[in-house]
């Protein structure tokens, strides 16, 4: 008795590991899809900049609050590819 005990209690603390690792996959999924449509998103409304048609511009407008993220990126990127090597040395605060 006290055998299949034991292989039932190690058959449920599998089922529960297996449960706990597909949601784990399931949530990192979800959250790369997330991060991919927000990327669609944003090329979308300014694809302009990248040579693909741009929506109606008052579409866009009303959009645009959506991007405020994306924008504070967008500029974060753009003040560091100015000078690359000028933000790691400060980082790694070498004078």
């Amino acid at each position: 008795m006290t055998e299949k005990m034991k292989l039932l209690h190690l058959v449920r603390r599998g089922a529960k590991t297996f449960i706990q690792v597909q949601r784990e996959k399931a949530t990192g999924m979800l959250d790369f899809e997330l991060k991919e449509l927000e990327n669609i998103f944003a090329l979308l409304l300014l694809g302009g900049f990248a040579g693909i048609p741009s929506p109606p511009a008052p579409i866009a407008i009303e959009l645009l609050p959506y991007l405020e993220r994306e924008i504070v990126v967008l500029l974060a990127r753009s003040d560091l590819s100015t000078d690359p090597i000028g933000a790691l040395m400060g980082m790694l605060e070498i004078d």
